[in-house]
Order: C-alpha cells, then sequence, then structure tokens
C-alpha cells in the first residue's frame, strides 16, 4: 500500500516537472520504500532558499551542470523558471556569459564554482553573500549546490546518469557540453 503511494508520488513529481523517474520507482521496485527515502530528504536540502530566486538560480545551475548537463539540469531549468527567473538569466548562466548575469546572479554562480573547484576562488563571494543575506542565505545556496551535485552523482553511481544533452529554456533549445574546467 505504502509502495504504491510512493510510486504515485513519484509519477505525479515527473508529470508536474516533465522529469523521468523510472529510476526511482525501479528504486521502489527493487530495494524498497525505505531506500528511495535518503532521496526524498535531500528534497528538503533545495526547499531551504533565503537568497533571490536568479542567485540561487546562479548557484544550483552551475553546480548541476558540472555534475550532469542532461536531464538532472532539465529539471533545476525548470524549477528555475517556476520560480520566476528570466530566461535570459538562466541561458546566461547555462553558457558561462556571466557579462550578462546581474552582480547578485554572479555571486551565486561564482560560490558554486569555488566550491566545485575546492579552492579559494568563492572566497569574495561568499563574503558578498553573508554581507548581502546572512549566513542563511549562505546556507540556502551550499545546500543547494549539495543537491544539484547530489541527484546526478547519484544517478551516475547506479548507472542512471546522462551524458550532456541539449536544454530547453524559456522555449528555446540550447547545446550543452561540459566545460573543460569541469572535466
Amino acid at each position: 500500500m505504502f509502495k504504491s503511494f510512493v510510486k504515485r508520488k513519484l509519477e505525479a513529481f515527473g508529470q508536474r516537472w516533465g522529469y523521468d523517474t523510472r529510476y526511482m520507482q525501479e528504486i521502489v521496485d527493487e530495494a524498497g520504500v525505505g531506500a528511495v527515502m535518503p532521496l526524498q530528504a535531500l528534497g528538503k536540502l533545495s526547499g531551504y532558499r533565503k537568497v533571490p530566486a536568479d542567485v540561487y538560480a546562479g548557484a544550483t545551475l552551475t553546480a548541476s551542470k558540472a555534475a550532469d548537463c542532461g536531464p538532472c539540469l532539465q529539471l533545476g531549468v525548470r524549477m528555475a523558471e517556476d520560480a520566476g527567473v528570466k530566461p535570459e538569466t538562466i541561458r546566461a548562466i547555462l553558457e558561462r556569459d556571466y557579462a550578462k548575469l546581474s552582480k547578485e546572479t554572479l555571486l551565486g554562480v561564482e560560490l558554486a564554482l569555488g566550491t566545485i573547484a575546492r579552492d579559494a576562488t568563492g572566497e569574495d563571494a561568499r563574503e558578498e553573500i553573508l554581507r548581502r543575506w546572512g549566513r542563511a542565505g549562505l546556507v540556502s545556496l551550499g545546500y543547494g549546490i549539495v543537491a544539484a551535485q547530489a541527484y546526478p552523482t547519484f544517478k551516475y553511481a547506479i548507472g542512471h546518469g546522462h551524458a550532456c544533452q541539449r536544454v530547453r529554456v524559456g522555449g528555446e533549445t540550447i547545446e550543452m557540453h561540459r566545460s573543460p574546467q569541469y572535466a
């Protein structure tokens, strides 16, 4: 009974966002409901947002593209659009056309890039994020970066990862290629 409830919820999520949840349904069928619950808990990380939507998109889309520029990135794009982020902002983030981004959005991108690189390149962004949105803002971006990288990493681990593909932004299709920086 609970298994069918979880599968219906997964199907509803997939329909809402145009996202293939078969890998999660496979987990429910073959490993049990308990095995998919930690994935559901990751979603709570994304729910803690204490910065403007475009700043959050800068961080999460940058992190998602670095981990996987396939279905997980497309899901992030749809969620950013749903949160009100303009298509031109999303395209600029994905295409690394940073001159077209606001200073605030660029802070999210810079924090994600520094976090992914594991170097000090994100320090200035981190300090400015703290100044503008406090610890809650920084934590929300950190959670967003972790979640954006965790799902595609997990999918690759269980054999459901996808290579770069086309992503639809604002009704327009753009080609995605892994940046040499992320390779």
